[in-house]
């Protein structure tokens, strides 16, 4: 039983309820609303939105962002990178035009994956099982991604690839719930 008192407004069929501060139990996670099902759209959207960041960072900062100053170790690397050109299959090359090269098909990669997820997203709604083997494929894809950012790169990326694979873990178990009947 509530302790909740309502005041009458004048608007047809609006109470709103009077809370006494004192009754109020503390909340908590079993006090929140339940739902029978997890909203695989939400957690595809969130997926989305982390690679889109992915992409965004990886763009400014890992490809675009390089600033060495002259002088330094990465200075002498980077120009070494830059200054030695071979030949590749008929064209000339530097591994500095393969950094780049490789950055932003990462970059245009990425942004591909977020706007699949967010198509995902709106599948999900009339086809969830089908689409969970995509969101499986892709899971484990950010599962290698976090392995080889954690092995080969720094925490930010390894970061990003753990709660993307998270994300996109929960929205597979969401969609293999079975629907919920839904209430006229």
């Amino acid at each position: 039983m509530s302790n909740a008192r309502y005041f009458e407004d004048p608007t047809p069929n609006l109470q709103i309820p009077i809370i006494d501060p004192m009754s109020i139990q503390p909340l908590s996670v079993t006090s929140l609303p339940k739902t029978n099902r997890i909203s695989p759209t939400l957690f595809l959207r969130i997926a989305s939105l982390l690679t889109v960041l992915h992409c965004i960072g990886h763009t400014s900062g890992g490809v675009f962002g390089v600033d060495t100053p002259p002088g330094t170790k990465e200075g002498a690397v980077v120009e070494a990178m830059k200054s030695n050109q071979f030949d590749v299959m008929g064209a000339t090359r530097s591994y500095w035009d393969f950094f780049i090269g490789y950055g932003l098909t990462i970059s245009v990669s990425s942004l591909i994956q977020a706007v699949v997820f967010w198509q995902l997203a709106g599948l999900t709604k009339t086809e969830p099982r089908r689409i969970r083997p995509i969101i499986a494929a892709f899971l484990f894809a950010n599962l290698g991604f976090a392995v080889l950012a954690w092995r080969y790169f720094f925490i930010a990326p390894f970061v990003g690839s753990l709660l993307t694979a998270i994300v996109l873990g929960v929205a597979y178990l969401g969609a293999g719930q079975p629907e919920q009947a839904k209430t006229p």
